[in-house]
Protein backbone atom coordinates (compact mmCIF):
# COMPACT_ATOMS: atom_id res chain seq x y z
CA UNK A 1 0.00 0.00 0.00
CA UNK A 2 1.24 3.71 -0.71
CA UNK A 3 2.24 6.01 2.00
CA UNK A 4 -1.40 7.28 2.71
CA UNK A 5 -2.87 7.93 6.13
CA UNK A 6 -3.30 4.55 8.34
CA UNK A 7 -5.69 4.18 11.07
CA UNK A 8 -4.09 1.69 13.94
CA UNK A 9 -7.22 -0.59 15.98
CA UNK A 10 -5.23 -3.12 18.27
CA UNK A 11 -2.11 -5.00 18.25
CA UNK A 12 -2.04 -8.66 18.04
CA UNK A 13 0.41 -11.53 18.44
CA UNK A 14 1.66 -12.49 14.74
CA UNK A 15 1.36 -15.88 14.87
CA UNK A 16 3.39 -16.83 11.32
CA UNK A 17 -0.05 -17.35 9.52
CA UNK A 18 -0.77 -15.95 6.26
CA UNK A 19 -2.70 -13.48 6.22
CA UNK A 20 -5.73 -14.90 5.23
CA UNK A 21 -5.62 -17.35 8.07
CA UNK A 22 -5.16 -15.06 10.60
CA UNK A 23 -7.92 -15.43 13.11
CA UNK A 24 -8.31 -11.93 13.81
CA UNK A 25 -8.80 -11.21 9.87
CA UNK A 26 -10.98 -14.04 9.79
CA UNK A 27 -13.16 -13.09 12.56
CA UNK A 28 -13.06 -9.29 10.78
CA UNK A 29 -14.38 -10.07 7.70
CA UNK A 30 -16.78 -8.29 6.41
CA UNK A 31 -16.12 -5.31 9.11
CA UNK A 32 -15.46 -2.24 8.30
CA UNK A 33 -13.27 0.85 10.12
CA UNK A 34 -14.03 3.89 11.01
CA UNK A 35 -13.99 5.12 7.06
CA UNK A 36 -15.79 2.24 6.39
CA UNK A 37 -12.39 0.92 4.88
CA UNK A 38 -11.22 -2.85 5.19
CA UNK A 39 -9.44 -3.80 7.86
CA UNK A 40 -5.85 -5.70 7.42
CA UNK A 41 -2.72 -6.46 9.23
CA UNK A 42 0.52 -5.14 9.43
CA UNK A 43 3.28 -7.00 10.89
CA UNK A 44 6.27 -6.59 12.51
CA UNK A 45 8.71 -8.62 15.31
CA UNK A 46 6.36 -10.94 16.17
CA UNK A 47 3.02 -8.74 16.47
CA UNK A 48 0.47 -6.87 14.28
CA UNK A 49 -2.04 -4.37 13.84
CA UNK A 50 -5.08 -4.23 12.56
CA UNK A 51 -5.50 -0.95 10.91
CA UNK A 52 -7.19 0.48 7.93
CA UNK A 53 -6.59 2.96 5.23
CA UNK A 54 -8.53 6.75 5.86
CA UNK A 55 -8.61 9.52 3.92
CA UNK A 56 -6.64 12.75 4.94
CA UNK A 57 -9.30 15.09 4.19
CA UNK A 58 -10.97 13.93 7.36
CA UNK A 59 -8.05 11.95 9.55
CA UNK A 60 -4.57 14.14 8.61
CA UNK A 61 -3.79 16.63 11.92
CA UNK A 62 -5.44 19.47 11.25
CA UNK A 63 -9.23 18.15 9.70
CA UNK A 64 -9.09 15.76 12.53
CA UNK A 65 -8.81 18.14 14.91
CA UNK A 66 -12.30 19.75 14.03
CA UNK A 67 -13.59 16.80 13.27
CA UNK A 68 -13.22 15.52 17.03
CA UNK A 69 -14.91 18.64 18.25
CA UNK A 70 -18.32 17.08 16.41
CA UNK A 71 -19.85 15.09 18.75
CA UNK A 72 -21.94 12.86 16.62
CA UNK A 73 -19.47 12.71 14.28
CA UNK A 74 -16.53 11.60 17.38
CA UNK A 75 -19.65 9.04 18.51
CA UNK A 76 -19.57 7.08 14.90
CA UNK A 77 -15.93 6.74 15.01
CA UNK A 78 -15.67 5.41 18.48
CA UNK A 79 -18.24 2.94 17.70
CA UNK A 80 -16.82 1.88 14.47
CA UNK A 81 -13.52 1.66 16.23
CA UNK A 82 -14.93 -0.33 19.31
CA UNK A 83 -16.70 -2.53 16.64
CA UNK A 84 -13.43 -3.68 14.88
CA UNK A 85 -11.33 -4.48 17.84
CA UNK A 86 -14.30 -5.87 19.93
CA UNK A 87 -15.33 -8.15 16.94
CA UNK A 88 -11.50 -9.70 16.35
CA UNK A 89 -11.58 -9.60 20.39
CA UNK A 90 -13.71 -12.65 20.46
CA UNK A 91 -11.43 -14.74 18.81
CA UNK A 92 -7.79 -13.58 19.92
CA UNK A 93 -6.01 -11.39 22.60
CA UNK A 94 -6.39 -8.00 21.48
CA UNK A 95 -4.38 -4.94 22.82
CA UNK A 96 -6.71 -1.57 21.88
CA UNK A 97 -5.54 1.41 20.63
CA UNK A 98 -6.00 4.81 21.87
CA UNK A 99 -9.07 6.39 19.65
CA UNK A 100 -7.92 8.40 16.72
CA UNK A 101 -4.40 6.94 16.50
CA UNK A 102 -3.22 7.55 13.06
CA UNK A 103 0.08 6.78 11.16
CA UNK A 104 1.80 7.65 7.88
CA UNK A 105 1.61 4.53 5.95
CA UNK A 106 2.52 1.18 6.89
CA UNK A 107 6.36 2.25 7.96
CA UNK A 108 4.63 4.33 10.22
CA UNK A 109 2.87 1.66 11.78
CA UNK A 110 5.86 -0.67 12.17
CA UNK A 111 7.29 2.28 13.80
CA UNK A 112 4.70 2.01 16.19
CA UNK A 113 4.68 -1.84 17.14
CA UNK A 114 8.58 -1.30 17.03
CA UNK A 115 8.74 1.78 19.51
CA UNK A 116 6.11 -0.10 21.99
CA UNK A 117 7.32 -3.66 21.13
CA UNK A 118 7.96 -4.53 25.05
CA UNK A 119 4.49 -3.08 26.41
CA UNK A 120 2.32 -4.14 23.59
CA UNK A 121 4.57 -7.84 24.31
CA UNK A 122 4.14 -7.81 27.91
CA UNK A 123 0.35 -6.73 27.71
CA UNK A 124 -0.44 -9.62 25.35
CA UNK A 125 1.19 -11.84 27.92
CA UNK A 126 -1.12 -10.59 30.66
CA UNK A 127 -4.20 -10.38 29.21
CA UNK A 128 -4.08 -13.57 26.99
CA UNK A 129 -7.29 -15.60 27.99
CA UNK A 130 -9.30 -12.77 29.32
CA UNK A 131 -11.59 -10.72 28.89
CA UNK A 132 -13.21 -7.39 30.41
CA UNK A 133 -17.09 -7.35 32.07
CA UNK A 134 -18.50 -3.94 32.92
CA UNK A 135 -20.71 -3.77 35.91
CA UNK A 136 -22.95 -0.62 37.07
CA UNK A 137 -25.15 -0.10 40.09
CA UNK A 138 -27.45 2.70 40.10
CA UNK A 139 -29.61 4.10 42.85
CA UNK A 140 -32.86 3.72 42.35
CA UNK A 141 -35.46 6.00 43.07
CA UNK A 142 -38.02 5.78 45.61
CA UNK A 143 -41.85 5.87 44.97
CA UNK A 144 -42.96 9.59 45.19
CA UNK A 145 -45.16 10.07 47.99
CA UNK A 146 -48.32 11.77 47.75
CA UNK A 147 -48.71 13.98 50.42
CA UNK A 148 -51.98 13.98 52.82
CA UNK A 149 -54.93 16.14 52.12
CA UNK A 150 -54.46 19.60 53.42
CA UNK A 151 -50.12 19.33 53.62
CA UNK A 152 -49.94 21.59 50.21
CA UNK A 153 -51.77 24.58 52.15
CA UNK A 154 -49.27 23.82 54.68
CA UNK A 155 -46.61 24.10 53.31
CA UNK A 156 -47.41 27.36 51.34
CA UNK A 157 -48.11 28.41 54.76
CA UNK A 158 -46.38 26.21 57.90
CA UNK A 159 -46.92 28.38 60.57
CA UNK A 160 -50.69 29.15 60.05
CA UNK A 161 -53.34 27.27 61.55
CA UNK A 162 -55.39 25.07 60.12
CA UNK A 163 -58.74 25.60 59.61
CA UNK A 164 -60.26 23.48 62.89
CA UNK A 165 -63.02 21.73 60.78
CA UNK A 166 -61.18 20.47 58.12
CA UNK A 167 -60.94 16.83 57.41
CA UNK A 168 -56.96 16.02 57.02
CA UNK A 169 -55.47 19.43 57.63
CA UNK A 170 -51.66 19.12 58.85
CA UNK A 171 -50.76 21.88 60.97
CA UNK A 172 -47.30 23.25 60.62
CA UNK A 173 -45.30 21.77 62.92
CA UNK A 174 -46.87 18.24 61.44
CA UNK A 175 -45.17 19.38 58.08
CA UNK A 176 -42.20 19.93 59.03
CA UNK A 177 -42.01 16.89 61.14
CA UNK A 178 -43.25 14.81 58.25
CA UNK A 179 -40.53 16.73 55.80
CA UNK A 180 -37.36 15.39 58.87
CA UNK A 181 -38.85 11.88 59.04
CA UNK A 182 -38.25 11.78 54.93
CA UNK A 183 -34.91 13.17 54.75
CA UNK A 184 -34.08 10.81 57.11
CA UNK A 185 -35.70 8.12 55.03
CA UNK A 186 -33.74 9.30 52.17
CA UNK A 187 -30.44 9.60 54.14
CA UNK A 188 -31.19 5.98 55.01
CA UNK A 189 -31.17 4.79 51.58
CA UNK A 190 -28.68 6.74 49.84
CA UNK A 191 -26.74 4.13 52.81
CA UNK A 192 -27.78 1.14 52.12
CA UNK A 193 -27.03 2.15 48.21
CA UNK A 194 -23.65 2.83 48.94
CA UNK A 195 -23.36 -0.21 50.99
CA UNK A 196 -24.90 -2.37 48.69
CA UNK A 197 -22.45 -1.20 45.77
CA UNK A 198 -19.67 -1.76 47.93
CA UNK A 199 -20.86 -5.37 48.51
CA UNK A 200 -21.43 -5.84 44.83
CA UNK A 201 -17.94 -4.56 44.27
CA UNK A 202 -15.90 -6.73 46.85
CA UNK A 203 -17.74 -9.82 45.82
CA UNK A 204 -16.61 -9.53 41.97
CA UNK A 205 -13.55 -7.98 42.57
CA UNK A 206 -13.46 -11.69 44.55
CA UNK A 207 -13.72 -13.41 41.61
CA UNK A 208 -11.48 -11.11 38.63
CA UNK A 209 -8.29 -11.25 38.68
CA UNK A 210 -8.24 -7.16 38.36
CA UNK A 211 -10.53 -4.52 38.62
CA UNK A 212 -10.68 -0.70 37.91
CA UNK A 213 -13.50 1.56 39.21
CA UNK A 214 -13.95 4.19 36.80
CA UNK A 215 -15.70 7.57 37.65
CA UNK A 216 -19.30 7.66 37.92
CA UNK A 217 -21.80 8.15 35.08
CA UNK A 218 -22.52 12.42 34.36
CA UNK A 219 -26.46 11.62 33.72
CA UNK A 220 -26.15 14.50 31.34
CA UNK A 221 -23.73 12.35 28.80
CA UNK A 222 -25.54 8.72 29.82
CA UNK A 223 -28.96 9.91 29.15
CA UNK A 224 -29.67 8.24 32.67
CA UNK A 225 -31.26 9.76 35.63
CA UNK A 226 -30.52 7.64 38.38
CA UNK A 227 -27.35 8.22 40.69
CA UNK A 228 -24.27 6.19 39.26
CA UNK A 229 -23.06 4.98 42.54
CA UNK A 230 -20.81 2.29 40.75
CA UNK A 231 -18.68 1.81 37.37
CA UNK A 232 -16.44 -0.94 37.60
CA UNK A 233 -14.75 -3.04 34.99
CA UNK A 234 -13.32 -6.31 36.16
CA UNK A 235 -10.76 -8.33 34.11
CA UNK A 236 -12.06 -12.20 33.97
CA UNK A 237 -10.78 -15.59 32.72
CA UNK A 238 -12.41 -16.23 29.76
CA UNK A 239 -13.53 -20.03 30.55
CA UNK A 240 -15.09 -17.80 34.14
CA UNK A 241 -17.08 -15.59 32.24
CA UNK A 242 -20.27 -17.78 32.58
CA UNK A 243 -20.04 -18.04 36.22
CA UNK A 244 -19.12 -13.95 36.89
CA UNK A 245 -22.36 -13.14 34.66
CA UNK A 246 -24.33 -15.43 36.82
CA UNK A 247 -23.03 -13.98 39.89
CA UNK A 248 -23.80 -10.61 38.69
CA UNK A 249 -27.59 -11.43 38.02
CA UNK A 250 -27.62 -13.05 41.92
CA UNK A 251 -26.23 -9.81 43.48
CA UNK A 252 -28.77 -7.96 41.10
CA UNK A 253 -31.61 -9.34 42.93
CA UNK A 254 -30.20 -8.90 46.82
CA UNK A 255 -30.71 -4.84 47.52
CA UNK A 256 -33.76 -3.68 46.31
CA UNK A 257 -32.26 -0.05 46.27
CA UNK A 258 -30.16 -0.80 43.73
CA UNK A 259 -30.55 -1.67 39.88
CA UNK A 260 -27.44 -3.35 38.41
CA UNK A 261 -26.36 -3.35 34.76
CA UNK A 262 -23.97 -5.75 33.67
CA UNK A 263 -21.88 -5.66 30.02
CA UNK A 264 -19.24 -7.32 28.06
CA UNK A 265 -17.40 -9.62 27.44
CA UNK A 266 -15.22 -6.67 26.21
CA UNK A 267 -11.50 -6.41 25.38
CA UNK A 268 -9.61 -5.36 27.95
CA UNK A 269 -9.76 -1.46 27.66
CA UNK A 270 -9.18 -0.64 31.16
CA UNK A 271 -6.41 -3.03 31.94
CA UNK A 272 -3.75 -1.79 29.08
CA UNK A 273 -2.40 1.09 29.55
CA UNK A 274 -0.80 1.33 26.19
CA UNK A 275 -1.87 4.98 25.98
CA UNK A 276 2.35 6.43 25.58
CA UNK A 277 2.95 4.11 23.07
CA UNK A 278 -0.32 5.46 20.88
CA UNK A 279 0.72 8.33 21.35
CA UNK A 280 4.10 8.71 20.84
CA UNK A 281 3.58 7.49 17.09
CA UNK A 282 0.40 8.78 16.55
CA UNK A 283 2.31 12.51 16.50
CA UNK A 284 5.36 11.28 14.62
CA UNK A 285 3.50 9.52 11.83
CA UNK A 286 0.59 11.82 11.33
CA UNK A 287 1.63 15.06 12.16
CA UNK A 288 0.06 15.01 15.85
CA UNK A 289 -3.14 13.31 14.42
CA UNK A 290 -2.49 10.25 16.84
CA UNK A 291 -4.73 10.46 20.13
CA UNK A 292 -5.69 14.44 19.57
CA UNK A 293 -8.53 14.17 21.33
CA UNK A 294 -8.41 12.12 24.09
CA UNK A 295 -11.56 10.55 24.07
CA UNK A 296 -11.73 6.57 25.26
CA UNK A 297 -11.55 3.89 22.95
CA UNK A 298 -14.72 2.24 24.22
CA UNK A 299 -18.00 3.64 23.71
CA UNK A 300 -20.59 5.06 26.19
CA UNK A 301 -23.44 2.23 26.87
CA UNK A 302 -21.39 -0.11 24.79
CA UNK A 303 -18.71 -1.17 27.88
CA UNK A 304 -17.33 -0.77 30.79
CA UNK A 305 -15.55 3.11 30.67
CA UNK A 306 -16.72 4.75 31.45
Amino acid sequence: MTDALRYAYAVVRDTGAPEAALDALTALEGVTGVADEPVYAVRHLGLAVLAGAVPAEDYDEGPLRKRLEDMAWLERMARAHQRVVDTAGAEVCVIPVRLATVCLGDEGLRRMLATGRERFTSALDRLEGRVEWGVKAYATQPAAEEPPAGAANAADAPGTPSAPNSPGAMSGRDYLRRRKAQRQAAERRWGDTEEGARLVHDTLSGLAEQSRLHPPQDPRLSGISERNVLNAAYLVRREHSADFAERVGGLAGRTPALRVELTGPWAPYSFTAMDETSDAEGAGGAGGAGGAGGAEGKTEGAGADG
